[in-house]
């Protein structure tokens, strides 16, 4: 019963609080709830697309790689799923692709690449947009009320109670107060993940780059037997 009680009170409250910002404060409101649904989001995904998995697997596959056990390395990664390894074995495919010369073949390694950072990078501009009206409609919903509050005062004429004008401010404010709480954890965020981005970017360009030192014709060969006897 109490639990109920309390609960009837806090919705009051805050029906109360986004009754006194007007529009501006129902706008923001509704930003909240999309911040928090993308951050949510993002760390899944990211996490979904291995962003912070560990790089020994595609370390020790390009290790093989570069000694010429390319059914070693393609082995090494079998079955893994992350963004890394599905970019290292998509390097290897254009690498010993025939078809495509040395330029092409890092073009084509270039393309790639450039779409699983698209998709890393997949709802953050959403996160980056919110950041940046979020602040702006709490001004635009404190200088609506400043001016109700000032005709109000107008009103009044000379008697006008400097407390009606204080109340009047301070629920103007409030807008302002509120964009801010929903603009820093939305920037927070976006900073985050762009940083997650960019780290992903940097060790693709270290990955290829590792991948193409070696020339397209070196193959492991087989020990001869005599050689292994000894």
């Amino acid at each position: 019963m109490v639990t109920d009680m309390d609960d009837s009170a806090l919705f009051a409250s805050l029906f109360d609080f986004l009754a006194k910002g007007g529009p501006s404060i129902w706008a923001i409101a509704a930003l909240s709830v999309i911040t928090l649904a993308l951050i949510f989001w993002k760390l899944w995904d990211l996490a979904y697309l291995g962003a912070w998995r560990s790089t020994s697997a595609g370390e020790e596959a390009i290790a093989l790689w570069a000694r010429g056990d390319v059914a070693g390395a393609e082995a090494r990664l079998a079955g893994r799923k992350g963004l890394r390894s599905r970019f290292i074995r998509a390097a290897f495919e254009a690498h010993g692709n025939s078809a495509y010369d040395d330029t092409g073949a890092e073009a084509e390694t270039t393309r790639i690449a450039k779409g699983f950072l698209a998709r890393a990078r997949s709802g953050l501009r959403p996160l980056e947009l919110i950041a940046t009206i979020a602040p702006l409609l709490g001004l635009l919903g404190t200088v609506l009320g400043m001016i109700s509050a000032f005709q109000t005062l107008q009103e009044a004429g000379a008697k006008a109670d400097p407390a009606l004008l204080a109340g009047g401010i301070w629920e103007a404010l409030l807008t302002t107060a509120a964009g801010m709480a929903v603009a820093i954890p939305a920037s927070i965020a976006f900073t985050g993940f762009e940083a997650v981005a960019d780290r992903l970017r940097h060790e693709f360009e270290d990955m290829a780059t590792r991948i193409y030192l070696r020339p397209r014709d070196v193959v492991q060969q087989p020990v001869p037997m005599a050689q292994a006897a000894e």
